[in-house]
């Protein structure tokens, strides 16, 4: 049996939390333009509203995974990653007694510089309304989020943009790709405050992180924590809802409580740009009817691949995610991810990949399932080439594929 690359949702015992409070509808599925059959799927995420979905988190070891919104998203969480720290972690962030309580690069000095540049999204359409959240990148008004924080509003619904000074705007859903859980607002204002845009490429575990947001609708509360760790695979949605797709996520994992509400927010460092956008967390104990919350296991879209992706949809409504061209074999259960069949025309073609080849690494990287090689893929760009390790007739072969794409 085979099925087209990449694959649906891997079960689990992932579910997501749901939107913030007041009300919490979970964010709908999501899906993607290859996508087969989708393996036995996870628990549903709670829900407490028309319209509500799910996401579903791949993770080493036991752990249930909640997305921090759902249909129309749940509010900004922030955090801030402190790649050094001078002197202690208490000292430089301005905690101890008797302190300044705004030393340059300290968390209050952070929080007090984005927090102009963060908003919070009210979205509403024919299943109800919910709240997330955003930041500012462009002074002429462009904001990012998640899709399934906004995505909600291009079948007929509405967004309030709310800023720190009390003011609103109307929000304009300029575009989205569900399979990175991306999104782009747009405000008629001018002269708006921004917050930077860094890199994840050389972020390292252990580097501190402040998470600045709206939590169960509490507009401006910061937290802090670490990078608890890198590229981990997580997958979200699944169902019905904004858009019915899942996305893949190559994600930043962080101890910073983020909890439902935070979704669509920016994960900063320490000189205050985005490191990532928050998307979603582990919960356990979450049930039907239940909300999850916070247990220190927090998860962010990497900012360098969220760039390209937000740029793209600014300057042409849509936005490419990049494929090998292959289908997979889902009956498949070792190590790596086995090809069933190769597109015709495909990267994976011209470069010689074959039916029952297995996959096994992406530029040297470890392969462990299918679900793996579609983040891995999904980290990269259109256009770009990497090197495909394959186990072929028990030998491992190294083979160079230009990556295709597929537009959302």
């Amino acid at each position: 049996m085979t099925t087209q690359f990449p694959p649906g949702p891997v079960s689990g015992p992932y579910v997501y939390p749901e939107r913030s409070y007041p009300t919490y509808p979970t964010y709908p599925p999501y899906g993607y333009a290859e996508q087969p059959p989708a393996p036995p799927t996870a628990p549903a995420r709670p829900k407490s509203g028309p319209g509500a979905g799910k996401i579903v988190a791949l993770l080493a070891g036991a752990g249930v995974v909640a997305l921090m919104a759902g249909t129309v998203g749940g509010a900004v969480g922030y955090v801030v990653a402190r790649e050094t720290l001078p002197q202690t972690a208490a000292s430089s962030a301005g905690l101890l007694p008797g302190s300044p309580s705004a030393v340059p690069g300290s968390i209050a000095d952070i929080a007090a510089r984005v927090q102009p540049a963060v908003v919070q999204l009210n979205v509403t359409d024919s299943a109800g309304g919910g709240t997330g959240s955003g930041f500012v990148i462009s002074e002429d008004g462009y904001i990012v989020t998640n899709n399934h924080v906004a995505g909600v509003a291009a079948d007929g619904g509405s967004i309030e943009v709310s800023f720190s000074d009390g003011s609103t705007a109307t929000g304009t859903l300029i575009g989205a790709n569900a399979g990175y859980d991306l999104a782009v607002v747009k405000v008629d204002k001018t002269n708006l405050p921004t917050v930077p845009l860094g890199s994840s490429d050389g972020l390292k575990v252990g580097d501190a992180v402040i998470a600045v947001g709206s939590p169960l609708g509490l507009a401006g509360t910061v937290t802090s924590g670490i990078v608890s760790a890198l590229n981990r695979p997580v997958t979200a949605g699944g169902e019905s809802g904004a858009s019915g797709e899942t996305a893949f996520i190559d994600a930043i994992q962080t101890d910073a409580a983020i909890n439902p509400g935070n979704s669509g927010g920016p994960l900063l460092n320490g000189d205050g740009a985005v490191i990532g956008v928050n998307s979603a967390i582990a919960s356990l104990g979450a049930s039907a009817g239940s909300q999850a919350g916070s247990i220190g296991l927090g998860f962010a879209i990497p900012i360098d691949t969220a760039k390209r992706v937000v740029n793209e949809i600014i300057k042409t409504g849509s936005s490419s995610t990049p494929i090998i061209g292959v289908s997979l074999d889902t009956e498949y259960t070792g190590d790596g991810a086995r090809i069933g069949e190769v597109t015709a025309g495909g990267g994976a073609e011209q470069a010689g990949l074959a039916a029952g080849d297995v996959i096994v690494a992406i530029d040297g990287d470890p392969i462990a399932d299918s679900t793996d090689l579609v983040v891995s893929v999904r980290a990269k760009a259109p256009g770009d080439t990497v090197t495909v390790t394959v186990e072929r007739g028990g030998q491992s072969v190294d083979l160079p594929v230009t990556l295709g794409s597929t537009t959302s």
